[in-house]
């Protein structure tokens, strides 16, 4: 099995296949990051969407270069995730969690790919050296060694790499509010009646830390601010989350063997920084901003920042008895 490492060369051009390394036969050879039928369900084509440079493209001007073969393949899986969402959130729950994974992670690399090249260009002009963080470029590799798995077969052993959590949630028709945060690799989306949370590189440990949170709104559905909170609750741990994962990594004849290395480390400092209730409750203002909370109200009591998932007691909130706007 041949894995591409497109780190290595530091190659990013439009020649390559972004997913296997093979050249391309031509120009046309291209994916959209973003799948067309979500473009089009929600008019994004034209849309602006802003790189780390200031600079504006539009949804359907982030492309991948992308061979025929590995297209259709990508294709097939957007095929099989259009239609559970089409089919709401019983139907999103039954896909398997590696496959929604996969369609996360071909969106926030395909961003990731798209920032470097523009860095490139960046570069190019200014004729300045390339200045690339060696901790981003080893996360992105592990990413885009992980996303080979649609096109490898690839087995996770000692647990998957990611975690995935979906979620009911009473939305809007017209909703659709997707978030990524590539440095800490992690992402959002709300639209039909359906809410996920994806961590693209934490070895389930973001699960594990807010389970007593996770574990309370299970199986109940959800006001969108209560999916806001879980959201920011996991985008603020991802930020603590203070290693750097490694895998051991056997490509084999038959397949890929993937494995997490330990996160324990020779310090024996918590995988997580400690929780800081202010810059927390600042993660948690920005995601509430529909509703227009303020930090200052979020954290009058300090001891019991502002919340909609539990009440004073700890016990969850009935999605149903919350009267705010859906947003």
């Amino acid at each position: 099995m041949h894995l591409y490492n497109p780190f290595k060369n530091f190659r990013f051009d439009n020649n390559t296949c972004f997913l296997s390394g093979q050249p391309l036969q031509s120009g046309d050879e291209q994916i959209q990051v973003f799948p067309h039928w979500l473009m089009r369900k929600f008019e994004l084509e034209d849309k602006p969407f802003k790189l780390l440079d200031e600079s504006i493209r539009t949804y359907k001007q982030l492309q991948l270069p992308c061979a025929t073969a590995i297209a259709e393949r990508i294709a097939e899986m957007d095929l099989r995730v259009e239609t559970a969402f089409n089919n709401g959130y019983k139907a999103v729950r039954q896909i398997d969690r590696l496959l929604l994974f996969q369609w996360v992670a071909r969106m926030v690399y395909g961003v990731v790919f798209n920032e470097i090249q523009a860095g490139i260009r960046q570069q190019m002009l200014s004729g300045e050296a390339m200045n690339f963080s060696q901790v981003l470029a080893h996360k992105f590799k592990n990413l885009h060694l992980m996303l080979q798995s649609l096109i490898l077969p690839m087995q996770f052993d000692g647990g998957m790499p990611f975690t995935v959590l979906i979620f009911e949630v009473d939305n809007d028709g017209q909703t659709f509010n997707y978030r990524d945060e590539i440095n800490t690799l992690v992402y959002s989306l709300r639209m039909n009646d359906v809410g996920i949370i994806v961590c693209l590189q934490d070895n389930g440990t973001n699960g594990i830390y807010h389970r007593e949170f996770v574990e309370k709104v299970e199986g109940r559905c959800l006001h969108p601010i209560q999916f806001e909170e879980l959201c920011a609750r996991f985008f603020y741990s991802a930020y603590l989350f203070n290693r750097l994962p490694e895998y051991t990594v056997l490509p084999t004849d038959e397949q890929v063997y993937v494995e997490p290395m330990p996160l324990a480390d020779m310090s024996m400092k918590p995988i997580f920084d400690p929780w800081q209730v202010k810059t927390y409750g600042q993660v948690l203002e920005n995601f509430w901003k529909p509703w227009g909370y303020t930090l200052f109200e979020i954290i009058k009591d300090p001891e019991n920042p502002m919340s909609f998932l539990i009440d004073g007691e700890g016990s969850p909130v009935s999605g149903s008895t919350i009267n705010l706007p859906k947003a």
